[in-house]
């Protein structure tokens, strides 16, 4: 994450949200295999919601074709 993403992120977690959810990864190694890690802060449940419209939202722009975007943005 460069420079920009951790400001957004800062920006995001100082508003002191009611629940969050993080995905982060490391490079891949040679084999494809990558450490994955998650961590959430907030009520379970909603972590969960999060995380299924996440998916949603992530299918749906696969499914359009729409390029990635390396800004951190907020899905409503």
């Amino acid at each position: 994450m460069d420079k920009r993403g951790r400001k957004e992120l800062q920006k995001v977690i100082d508003k002191d949200p009611s629940c969050y959810v993080l995905i982060t990864c490391g490079p891949p190694a040679e084999d494809g295999e990558m450490e994955v890690e998650m961590t959430y802060q907030g009520d379970k449940g909603l972590a969960t919601f999060l995380l299924h419209q996440a998916k949603t939202v992530l299918d749906e722009e696969q499914d359009l074709h729409i390029p990635n975007s390396r800004n951190i943005r907020l899905v409503k």
